[in-house]
């Protein structure tokens, strides 16, 4: 089932719209609601901000996501489908599993302060507390994208005798925990841990840790 269909719970009726006046689609409002965060941050989203954006009303948009939380859960939803097109990408690609491995780091951590998806990544983790069971399976769906694809890559490399022969589920719990710890870092711009710097550990740690020794 597609969890950005509206159908999956009950919403108000779509207020009626002037003739010929087609509501835009999706991902349009998907795609503005990113780029009003990259921006003007969290604070700057606001169901009549993002409907004047998209020449819709506030009540046409709550027919879409009923709530902002709804909002940020499909934005969030959007733009992990681009970032995993791009892993997709990489795990398909010819080379050593050490070069997919390098790739998967470059794409999960952020690009600098404020990166937009980390900081919307943040603001649905924080508003998770209070989530209902629906919203934390799609957290957890995200998540275990992510990890799937990490232990493919740790698994090929055991396989090949590129890597130390690790449990490749348990390593990778760890080493997202150690990518989520600095990238949250990197994300709300703590000194001295800055993106090159994060990538300098994170390299240090696979090589002491995962790579085969002579």
């Amino acid at each position: 089932m597609d969890p950005s269909d509206p159908s999956r719970a009950a919403a108000p009726a779509a207020p009626t719209r002037r003739r010929n006046q087609a509501a835009p689609p999706r991902e349009e409002l998907l795609a503005a609601a990113m780029g009003t965060i990259a921006e003007r941050g969290l604070d700057g989203l606001t169901m009549a901000g993002l409907g004047r954006q998209v020449g819709m009303s506030s009540g046409h948009l709550l027919y879409y996501f009923r709530t902002k939380d709804e909002l940020l859960l499909q934005t969030l939803e959007w733009s992990e489908g681009r970032l995993g097109a791009r892993r997709s990408a990489l795990l398909s690609r010819p080379g050593t599993a050490r070069e997919r491995l390098d790739g998967y780091v470059d794409v999960y951590v952020p690009e600098g302060p404020r990166d937009p998806h980390w900081i919307l990544w943040l603001e649905v983790w924080n508003r998770s507390q209070n989530a209902d069971a629906d919203a934390r399976i799609r957290q957890a769906a995200i998540e275990g994208a992510w990890h799937r694809d990490l232990v493919a890559i740790l698994a090929e490399g055991v396989s090949r005798g590129e890597f130390r022969a690790v449990d490749p589920d348990r390593f990778a719990t760890r080493t997202r925990a150690l990518l989520d710890g600095f990238s949250v870092h990197v994300a709300v711009g703590v000194p001295g841990t800055g993106r090159e710097q994060v990538l300098a550990h994170v390299g240090e740690f696979i090589e002491q840790d995962l790579l085969a020794r002579p």
